[in-house]
């Protein structure tokens, strides 16, 4: 007998693995039906549940529905926290970075409060509406990734319900939900997607978001077995510096992803490579001697003898130092830098030494730090040199420091002063890491 659709967001939830009974949740508490749905769910599966609402002050229902979810929470016995957070409604064509903002604040203060993980309500829905946004202005496989189910902290239990699921679980259990006006917004670009293109879709197959999203999970288990592939392939080829002879026997895909990966390497960061862009990568050299490509963004590919090498053409601005809190998140120009309690992380650190809140910037000429284990103090452009940092990403890396003190460098060195002992208590330690990427 087929699950009623009441029922699937709780069956889904369950299979995730992503609540678990007797375990820390923090639900992220907008009082739509997706997050009312989480909640519910959350607690029917045992989970010590509890919510964070976050009220921008930016729609005239913003009080009511600060109400809302502490009616429901008040309801269902689950402790709430609320916060308020100032954004500029800005108008025009970049006002789509009010949401991105928004979610920035959210999920800092997600790390802030949560004592483990913290979930948000993103569903089949969210999903197919997402892959279908990036692929429209950004072709290519990672765009039809989508979302994870973790990432971090984070978690998404809900990915393989959809919208009308969830609210038709909150109409079953008598849960009352609030509409967010913002969602049919016409000047949100994933406004549009949502009221415009969804429907036609599923007038054409009423299956089309779970179609979509499944697409998604399938492609994202299929790059894990490509990342690999392209692993073996760089060893293979002898990168940095790769043989061009080597990169044209490869099966067209792999070598598009192993120049992407060259690519990503001199740019220190995601860099779009095209179909035609490595056609034309890989017929470089063909007349001998030297030959050079631009592929924007300030990289370019130079063969040289039967070699392939990418380089910068110009050096990109450091970007501006952010306060990171802590715990907490924080966008450091590529990366995303988190700080998260327990011993979780690349880099263990007391948070003692740490302190509330620390800066993240680039690195300075004449920084110098005391890198534990050393004994004494030694240049950041050493330890550079020392640990084969490219060249390319030494001005964009990381660099945390505490009252003008080098405490981590990403990927480098922990200072001295502020390095937790293997055996620390994870109540008074503090998981730094940065990584690059997604939404």
């Amino acid at each position: 007998m087929a699950t009623p659709p009441e029922e699937r967001p709780l069956e889904f939830a369950r299979s995730s693995g992503l609540v678990r009974a007797g375990e820390p949740l923090l639900v992220l508490l907008s009082g739509g039906a997706d997050s009312v749905c989480l909640l519910d769910v959350a607690v029917q599966l045992g989970a010590e549940a509890s919510a964070l609402h976050v009220n921008y002050g930016l729609r005239s229902e913003a009080a009511s529905d600060e109400a809302r979810c502490r009616e429901l929470c008040d309801r269902l016995g689950v402790p709430l926290a609320v916060e308020r957070v100032e954004i500029e409604a800005a108008e025009g064509p970049g006002r789509g970075n009010v949401q991105a903002e928004a979610r920035e604040a959210r999920y800092a203060l997600a790390e802030r409060h949560a004592r483990a993980d913290y979930a948000a309500a993103h569903t089949a829905t969210d999903q197919a509406e997402t892959v279908v946004y990036r692929l429209a202005v950004s072709p290519g496989r990672t765009a039809l990734l989508g979302m994870q189910p973790r990432r971090g902290r984070l978690v998404r239990p809900l990915l393989e319900a959809t919208r009308a699921e969830t609210r038709a679980r909150c109409r079953a259990r008598g849960l009352a939900f609030v509409e967010d006006s913002s969602n049919a917004d016409p000047r949100f670009a994933r406004a549009r997607v949502r009221e415009e293109v969804m429907p036609v879709l599923s007038a054409l197959n009423p299956e089309s978001e779970r179609g979509i999203a499944e697409t998604s999970r399938l492609l994202r288990d299929e790059a894990e077995v490509l990342a690999r592939a392209v692993d073996d392939a760089l060893a293979r080829t002898g990168a940095p510096v790769a043989r061009l002879a080597d990169l044209r026997d490869l099966p067209v895909g792999l070598a598009r992803l192993v120049l992407r990966r060259l690519a990503e390497g001199a740019a220190a960061g995601p860099h779009p490579l095209s179909r035609l862009d490595a056609d034309a990568i890989l017929a470089l050299g063909d007349r001998g001697g030297s030959a050079s490509l631009d592929l924007g963004g300030g990289v370019r590919a130079v063969a040289e003898y039967g070699t392939l090498r990418f380089t910068r053409t110009r050096e990109l601005p450091p970007p501006e130092p952010v306060r990171l809190p802590v715990p907490g998140t924080a966008r450091f120009g590529d990366w995303e830098v988190s700080a998260r309690m327990g011993s979780t992380g690349e880099a263990v650190l007391l948070a003692g030494a740490l302190g509330a809140v620390v800066t993240v910037r680039s690195w300075r000429d004449g920084d110098r730090m005391r890198p534990a284990g050393l004994g004494g103090t030694k240049s950041l452009q050493d330890l550079f040199t020392d640990r084969k940092v490219p060249r390319a990403l030494r001005r964009s890396l990381p660099v945390v420091v505490v009252r003008d003190e080098i405490a981590w460098v990403a990927g480098v060195a922990v200072g001295e002063r502020f390095g937790a002992a293997e055996d620390a208590s994870p109540a008074k330690t503090i998981g730094l890491s940065a990584r690059r990427g997604e939404v």
